[in-house]
């Protein structure tokens, strides 16, 4: 049984993504924490991560590159506050590595992975320190985005050689 959030959902500020994701929550878990595994399905298609470095402890960093179709890099530099494996990742935007902060502060975010059948139930939950920075990345395409996103990551999960 999964463990609770760590933070309380408030629907004026915070997003979220829930599917089916048709491959076992391991898999998923792998996909989301080797750079050399998220570099392949994080960012949206046509736009791609072209670094990454995961440090998987609370306080380690999650730092990823996003190059838009145009070729600009747009750095994101962050940290991991709750791991727990083939569970839950938690991290922010609002603290650096060694949890320092970030002034470039966006969004805290979540990845909660559950057992369905041969698949995973997976729901991602960006929460945003006030109602225009949530209207900002709903705006962006956060549905879309994550959507697209996750449904890379299956593709790419499957297409690796078992």
């Amino acid at each position: 049984m999964s463990q609770p959030l760590p933070f309380t959902l408030n629907p004026e500020l915070d997003l979220v993504l829930e599917r089916f994701l048709d491959v076992p929550p391991s898999l998923v878990w792998e996909a989301w924490t080797k750079p050399e595994h998220l570099v392949h399905w994080f960012t949206p298609d046509p736009w791609k991560t072209v670094a990454c470095e995961i440090d998987l402890r609370p306080g380690g960093a999650f730092q990823t590159t996003m190059r838009s179709p145009e070729g600009v890099d747009h750095p994101s530099e962050g940290c991991f506050l709750e791991v727990i494996p083939n569970e839950r990742l938690v991290w922010t935007d609002a603290l650096c590595r060694g949890y320092r902060p970030n002034p470039k502060s966006f969004l805290t975010a979540a990845v909660v992975l559950s057992p369905e059948g041969n698949g995973t139930r997976y729901k991602a939950y960006a929460i945003h320190p006030d109602a225009a920075t949530r209207t900002q990345h709903e705006e962006m395409g956060f549905h879309d985005g994550w959507g697209k996103a996750a449904d890379q990551l299956v593709a790419y999960v499957k297409s690796l050689p078992k």
